[in-house]
């Protein structure tokens, strides 16, 4: 059997080869060129939402939440203490999930879902969490449907402009923004009272994406805005292609449906992680890492969930992961779960990485008294196994210690819900 340590630093997964400073400054220029209109493997999208504006108080909306298997809308208030209150909760399956439907089929299917509550108000704000180009009047162009969602007659058509004609109210006003940017949305109304230097939205979950505030000035791309104002960029950072893969990265790559796309997503989120240890798990196995009962146990296993990932190594006599049938011996246990805790030291240290460049590139937080809230969702980051504790030290070894930089963190409840109404609710 080989030393464990070594088929590590052969294959180049611990956290030691990553350079902080070489990651933020690769982000940083993808951040800039995206901006611009450069090519870059970041987006960088306009919102056109102005998170530095005041939020309407006492004034009921219509929050809608659709970004995976369920629906959910409710009629949303904020008094003018910044309480939220929420009534006439909507819980439903997202249309076109059990088979293709049409356009006329999906939009009828919504409408009757939030009818009741949109006679009520003048305002809807919709977190719609499917790729969509977002435009100046803050409606949305689908550009694809994903998690299993079948309407094709939807793609390339106005979200917004084709719900309130299904409605037949034409009048109201609507904005749509994804999950992200709702987050971000959330914990400002969750900070009413405090004062922050700025605000950023992050989600690790399924997958991952960063949002903040950005200058319209440093927009080069947009032509027709008042550069004395702000928005919410949509990063879609778990497209970064800059970071390096190791041959075991491009190995897991490779099993995926999109190889050589989402790099950064697939070496960090929920959605992939677990296979990401599998496929180096058994890569060891096939090194000479494990017994030989063990090795053929990995070998034979054909999937391995994040979830999964994260009982086994917290808790290797749970009983709860496929890995507890396949490894038995003592020395394979320690071995697999030294293999699993240094592929997710090195994920929490790649989203250190994305945060400081996010949180320096806001050129804000430069005072304790007035910190960056950064509002955070996602059961990866909350939930898998070590993750948040290595994260936390990570960031503030480099940003607070080496960059004097001060951010503080929440998690806001519902926060889609919550974001959508505030975004209706910008004056």
């Amino acid at each position: 059997m080989k030393n464990c340590e070594r088929f590590l630093e052969d294959h180049k997964i611990k956290s030691e080869v990553i350079s902080n400073q070489s990651i933020v400054d690769m982000f940083t220029s993808e951040m800039l060129n995206g901006l611009a209109g450069k090519e870059s493997s970041l987006r960088m999208i306009p919102t056109y939402i102005e998170a530095d504006n005041q939020f309407l108080t006492n004034i009921p909306v219509v929050a809608i939440d659709a970004g995976g298997t369920n629906f959910r809308a409710a009629l949303v208030k904020f008094n003018k203490l910044g309480t939220l209150e929420m009534t006439n909760m909507v819980n439903a399956k997202m249309p076109g999930l059990e088979g293709e439907i049409s356009k006329t089929e999906f939009f009828d299917t919504i409408a009757g879902y939030i009818r009741s509550n949109a006679e009520l108000v003048d305002r809807i704000g919709f977190c719609f969490s499917y790729p969509t180009e977002i435009l100046p009047d803050k409606d949305g162009k689908l550009l694809q449907f994903c998690k299993e969602v079948q309407v094709p007659e939807v793609v390339g058509e106005l979200i917004g402009k084709s719900l309130l004609e299904t409605l037949g109210m034409q009048e109201k006003q609507i904005v749509i923004l994804n999950d992200t940017v709702a987050t971000l949305l959330a914990g400002k109304s969750a900070s009413l009272n405090r004062e922050y230097d700025s605000y950023i939205g992050y989600i690790l979950g399924t997958g991952t994406n960063t949002c903040y505030i950005e200058s319209n000035k440093n927009i080069l791309k947009l032509k027709s805005i008042d550069t004395s104002g702000s928005q919410i960029i949509n990063i879609e950072s778990g497209k970064f292609g800059k970071v390096l893969q190791t041959d075991l990265d491009i190995i897991f790559d490779k099993t995926t449906v999109n190889p050589g796309d989402y790099k950064f997503e697939k070496m960090i989120a929920g959605g992939y992680l677990g296979g990401l240890c599998l496929s180096v798990l058994k890569s060891a196995a096939k090194e000479d890492i494990f017994t030989t009962a063990t090795a053929a146990a990995i070998i034979a296993l054909d999937e391995l969930s994040s979830e999964e990932v994260s009982n086994f190594a917290s808790n290797p006599k749970s009983g709860k992961s496929p890995l507890h049938k396949c490894i038995i011996d003592k020395s394979d246990k320690e071995n697999s779960i030294t293999i699993i805790e240094c592929i997710i030291d090195r994920a929490a240290k790649l989203v250190a990485a994305n945060m400081a460049a996010v949180i320096l590139k806001t050129n804000k937080g430069k005072s304790s008294e007035r910190p960056i809230l950064i509002t955070i969702e996602g059961t990866t980051f909350y939930k898998m196994h070590k993750l948040r504790g290595y994260f936390e030290k990570y960031l503030k070894d480099y940003l607070r210690d080496e960059k004097k930089r001060y951010y503080e963190f929440t998690e806001v409840q519902q926060s889609s819900l919550v974001g959508a109404a505030l975004a209706a609710l910008i004056n």
